[in-house]
């Protein structure tokens, strides 16, 4: 390498470290480059762009389906996703796209850069797919029909993907992955995320598919979020005496516990081995609702629960009503509840807590959030690798007047 050539790093591995570059050219002639270099031969076939799908004939399908799972078949002929052909381009399969646009001017050709700059390709889907094609994944965009055949499909989504098992393609039954695509700087419903997770429910071929965010971030690598519903089956049901207690600016104090309310029920945190017992707001509202906890003072007015909730409606305004129905919710389905401050989330939980002394690692952490909350993806990065390194999966408690829905999170490599 001279001193007129420089290393070039392009991030999502689209092209070598080291790759020799002259200085002072753009991005998309480096990508030019690089495909004549790795692919100097071009392809004969020739594929045509209507604005929204690109078309190829007999041969195109032979070398592209048939071979390598690109598109879909129809009518003999094979019809392909733009994501898919600038994937081919891109690769140098490929040469031009024949410009088939109403208002292009006859013999007009499309190449790599001009089509990713049309609105019918999504950089952030192609980043993605790309990233799959070289992990070596068949993939298809969602609307695909799959199976080979040649019925007519829906028009595909530009930010969604089936990923078949490594070594099958549109032609088998099986997925292994159902992908959404967004970028770093976009935002996720909630709603979104639990549609996508339901999307695989029903199944394919030999099991469901994964369902799975993929996250693009500003350098163009992709991160895999996988996306389920937590574990919440646990077996923790104590059998608790009735107890007095003492409501405070923001807790409830206990005088003289019995021991199992701590030790077995997993209750509040005592202030020594032997003494007072405090309750955070939420854990002595649950009680309170349960007829275990009474409160000392007044007799008249407002009963204990009304008392309860009202302190905690001031101390923590709506949120308390959320994160009380999520804990009683936990509680009611035998799992245990503490806080999780310490990781930045509502709660930490135990399923099987027998003895405090023999207390396990707690198994997931809690986000109580409402229904319609709205991700910016880097908290849910950010929640995931935190919950990753303490060993706990992520999960997110979506509430709305009538109810508790739950998603969770964790990292995936496909």
């Amino acid at each position: 390498m001279n001193g007129s050539e420089r290393p070039l790093v392009v991030t999502a591995g689209l092209l070598p470290v080291g790759f020799p570059c002259p200085r002072h050219v753009s991005s998309w002639h480096l990508v030019a480059l690089f495909v004549q270099h790795r692919f100097p031969e071009e392809s004969a076939v020739e594929l045509t762009f209507d604005g929204e799908t690109v078309r190829g004939g007999p041969d195109a399908r032979e070398q592209f389906y048939d071979a390598r799972g690109y598109g879909r078949p129809r009518d003999g002929d094979v019809e392909f996703d733009p994501v898919e052909a600038a994937h081919l381009l891109f690769r140098g399969d490929v040469s031009t796209l024949v410009d088939g646009r109403p208002d292009a001017p006859a013999g007009d050709t499309l190449d790599f850069r001009t089509l990713l700059t049309t609105d019918a390709v999504s950089e952030v889907a192609f980043f993605v797919y790309a990233d799959l094609r070289k992990r070596g994944f068949y993939c298809s965009p969602v609307g695909d029909p799959g199976g080979g055949t040649d019925e007519a499909a829906t028009r595909p989504s530009h930010h969604e993907f089936e990923v078949y098992p490594r070594g099958l393609g549109p032609w088998d039954e099986s997925v292994a992955y159902r992908i959404r695509a967004v970028s770093e700087r976009e935002t996720v419903e909630a709603s979104g995320l639990q549609a996508l997770r339901d999307s695989t429910r029903a199944g394919a071929g030999t099991g469901a598919p994964v369902a799975t965010l993929a996250v693009v971030d500003e350098e163009s690598e992709v991160t895999y979020l996988e996306v389920g519903d937590p574990d919440l089956e646990g077996s923790t049901y104590p059998d608790l005496p009735a107890i007095d207690g003492t409501l405070l600016s923001d807790r409830v104090l206990v005088l003289d516990p019995p021991d199992s309310v701590y030790e077995r029920g997993f209750y509040g945190q005592p202030l020594d081995p032997d003494g007072p017992l405090q309750l955070s707001l939420v854990e002595a509202a649950h009680l309170v609702d349960t007829g275990v906890l009474t409160l000392a003072g007044e007799t008249s007015g407002p009963t204990d629960s009304q008392r309860v909730v009202e302190r905690g409606r001031t101390v923590e305004g709506e949120r308390f009503d959320r994160r009380l129905r999520v804990y009683s919710t936990l509680r009611t389905a035998g799992i245990v509840p503490k806080t999780g401050f310490k990781f930045g989330a509502d709660f930490r939980t135990y399923a099987d807590v027998t003895s405090v002394e023999d207390l396990g690692h707690s198994e997931l952490l809690v986000r109580v959030l409402p229904a319609d909350h709205t991700f910016d993806p880097r908290d849910l990065a950010l929640d995931v690798r935190l919950a990753h390194g303490v060993r706990k999966r992520m999960g997110y408690a979506l509430v709305d007047e009538d109810s508790v829905s739950w998603v969770s999170l964790q990292r995936l490599t496909p």
